[in-house]
């Protein structure tokens, strides 16, 4: 297959939705027939020059706003798309838009899939030297829209970036018995998976780059109509790897206990302080 650059002008950033259609058919097969779960690895996904603008954004970022420090996820800042700036955040418009959204559905199969306008978690996601995101499955319910999660998109922004740096994207087998796949976090890699309450995945492998520059992805996230308010919805579901140092996600696992014995108005109170206190 010759290599498909997805039809975006690195100007306007506007995209032709026939063309990115016509791409995505190249990809469907492998995406729905992948294991365990549906994803797929696309390199130099972007006209470079689009990523080269994001990059020089990036040279002047936002005082750090969204933090991580804890076991499971660490020395991870994420940055929401309205703080950068211009041309990076019409990046993400763009990649919320009817043609992107169009690509997606054709390669994954998913009808009536849902951009967030909110960009809840998403945004540029940067970890340092020493910080590392431990293998999950993702949080299944939007909370604000109440629409399901259905796929995750990641497109890496680190140039040259070898597999011993660490922060390498690994996808792991349902039982979580063994890692199946993993992808080195480079510039212009394009990975894209669905999200279920068992598609396990991280970068668990501590970023140890040797000029202490951080690694860097855009991370985007899409919803379908289709919650059942007969299911469970959860946040972040940790599982320590086997034979590991990894810790248990105690937290998540007090809140599922308070949220299964206590009324939801009262949930939804007492929650919110409780997790600020790090209970």
């Amino acid at each position: 297959m010759a290599q498909l650059v997805y039809p975006i002008d690195p100007d306007t950033l506007l995209a032709d939705v026939d063309a990115a259609r016509s791409m995505a058919r190249n990809y469907a097969e492998a995406y729905q027939s992948a294991s365990p779960y549906p994803h797929i690895c696309i390199d130099n996904f972007l006209p470079e020059q689009v990523l080269e603008n994001v990059l020089a954004d990036l040279r002047n970022r936002p005082e750090k706003e969204t933090t991580f420090a804890r076991a499971q996820e660490n020395k991870k800042v994420s940055y929401v798309p309205e703080r950068l700036p211009a041309y990076t955040k019409n990046l993400f418009y763009a990649l919320n838009s009817r043609p992107f959204i169009l690509f997606l559905e054709e390669m994954t199969g998913i009808e009536g899939l849902i951009p967030d306008p909110f960009f809840f978690g998403a945004g540029v996601h940067e970890t340092a030297n020493g910080g590392h995101l431990d293998i999950h499955a993702d949080f299944n319910l939007h909370s604000k829209m109440k629409v399901e999660r259905r796929l995750n998109t990641l497109i890496y922004l680190n140039k040259g970036w070898r597999e011993e740096w660490g922060g390498s994207f690994e996808i792991w087998d349902k039982e979580m018995k063994g890692k199946v796949h993993s992808f080195t976090p480079l510039f212009n890699r394009m990975v894209t998976f669905s999200t279920t309450s068992d598609s396990f995945h991280g970068n668990p492998s501590v970023v140890n780059h040797p000029e202490d520059k951080t690694r860097d992805s855009i991370a985007l996230y899409y919803y379908t109509a289709t919650w059942d308010e007969s299911r469970k919805s959860h946040s972040t579901l940790f599982k320590p790897r086997p034979n590991s140092a990894d810790k248990k996600d105690y937290a998540e696992i007090r809140r599922d206990v308070l949220r299964e014995f206590t009324p939801p108005m009262l949930y939804r109170r007492i929650i919110g302080p409780l997790s600020r206190l790090g209970f």
